[in-house]
């Protein structure tokens, strides 16, 4: 009853299993993304690609992983400090 009324949080197993699974996803969803803004651009491979516009698209792809992938880590990092902080000022009372 006290997860249905706040009183108690999502525990830090199940916040790094949503990790692994957005973590897993996000490199299709960036590939499609690309992929879109590739067919925007008309960069689409039935345009035939010159060695710049491929090896632009793939430092694109590349970067967005990263970032994202940094980005969805330092999140995650912080909302499972969060609970341990929080874990340890109720402790103390």
């Amino acid at each position: 009853m006290d997860f249905f009324t706040f009183k108690s949080f999502i525990s830090i197993e199940v916040l790094i299993i949503f990790y692994y699974l957005g973590a897993i996803i996000m490199p299709i969803i960036i590939w499609f993304a690309l992929r879109r803004f590739s067919k925007k651009y008309h960069l689409s491979p039935n345009n035939i690609m010159n060695t710049k516009q491929k090896v632009i698209l793939t430092l694109l792809f590349l970067i967005a992983f990263f970032f994202m992938q940094l980005f969805w880590r330092m999140l995650f990092e912080f909302l499972i400090a969060y609970m341990q902080i929080r874990d340890a000022l109720l402790a103390q009372y």
